[in-house]
């Protein structure tokens, strides 16, 4: 724009200086144009007013290059559905719907349309929700920008099939208004990702060892897959003398193993930090920003919901998903789990 402000200054500079001058081969001779060029210049100011002396670029789009107007429709609105998947993920999904098209057409289409950057996806949520009617208070707001998760890569964990090793975790969801503080606990399995999140008001032993018994251990039972070790960080709400401490004692009981991660090294747990950050974009962001909750239940069920799709339909990039859903991942895997213990039986 300031280059082009400059050009039109230039030519309108021409214009002026023969009006004055009452001579236009003078002011041709003085600015260096010709007389040709001058009277283009005055013709086209005649014909469109002073816009008309932009430059146009000669430049022609390659249309047969131009995606379809279905499938950018469906590529924009896979922006607006899903905010926080990259460009990959998008085209992952699309494919499932029978759209094919490829991660770099996916960019192109959302930087057509000035969402191919997570935050500018959000913002564009939020302007689409406020067009709809729905009022967002400031402090969940504030709350939801204020978290920030460390994407930091974690190592290898040796995982041989479900149940192998479960990673456990806290997560600190935000205050509620009139609900007070929310925490998560969440647990998931390091071989198929499969992962399932109850919510709490407290961080407490008792609330750690609750989620195993009431949806943890039934989901591996329903499928005859034992739990074998639990990795856990060092907090308060999982650590503590094995004869008294409800956790310790909790896993005693149901002979699960349990292994802590080293002190000061998150990434250790990394599985269960990184669905953290995978839960916040893809849920709580977008769920805080759409509706008002005023009951932990209320969001419990939205969470279940968010769950039930995660496991059964997201694809997951996982080294042992490849592409599958956490749930395809868990079935595949339980031959595994078959052979192994026969094996033990046999010895």
């Amino acid at each position: 724009m300031q280059s082009n402000t400059k050009v039109i200054r230039n030519k309108l500079g021409l214009l002026n200086l023969a009006q004055e001058l009452k001579n236009v081969s003078q002011a041709c001779k003085m600015l260096g144009y010709s007389r040709d060029t001058f009277y283009r210049y005055r013709d086209l100011v005649d014909e469109g007013g002073e816009i008309a002396l932009h430059d146009k670029s000669r430049r022609k789009p390659n249309l047969k290059n131009r995606i379809d107007d279905a499938t950018e429709i469906s590529v924009v609105q896979m922006a607006f559905d899903f905010p926080a998947y990259g460009q990959l993920r998008a085209s992952n999904e699309l494919r499932k719907n029978g759209i094919f098209i490829s991660s770099a057409g996916v960019r192109g289409i959302w930087q057509r349309h000035g969402l191919e950057v997570f935050q500018k996806r959000l913002k564009a949520l939020e302007a689409k929700s406020a067009e709809a009617g729905i009022v967002f208070t400031e402090a969940q707001i504030v709350a939801l920008e204020r978290k920030k998760f460390d994407d930091e890569a974690c190592g290898e964990i040796e995982t041989a099939h479900p149940g192998y090793l479960v990673s456990q975790d806290t997560f600190y969801v935000g205050t509620l208004k009139g609900v007070g503080r929310i925490y998560q606990q969440t647990v998931v399995d390091t071989y198929s990702k499969v992962a399932v999140a109850k919510l709490y008001n407290t961080k407490t032993p008792i609330t750690a060892a609750d989620v195993l018994n009431d949806r943890v251990l039934p989901l591996f039972d329903s499928y005859n897959v034992p739990v074998l070790r639990m990795l856990t960080d060092r907090g308060t709400e999982y650590c503590g003398n094995k004869e008294t401490h409800d956790y310790e004692l909790f896993l005693a009981i149901n002979d699960i193993d349990h292994t802590k991660t080293k002190a000061r090294h998150p990434q250790t747990n990394g599985i269960c930090e990184r669905f953290h950050k995978t839960i916040l974009n893809e849920f709580y962001q977008i769920a805080f920003r759409k509706k008002i909750y005023n009951s932990m239940e209320e969001l419990q069920i939205d969470l279940d919901n968010w769950l039930e799709e995660y496991n059964l339909n997201r694809t997951h990039q996982g080294k042992m998903c490849c592409g599958r859903t956490p749930m395809q991942t868990f079935l595949d895997g339980i031959p595994k789990w078959k052979e192994k213990d026969i094996g033990l039986n046999f010895n």
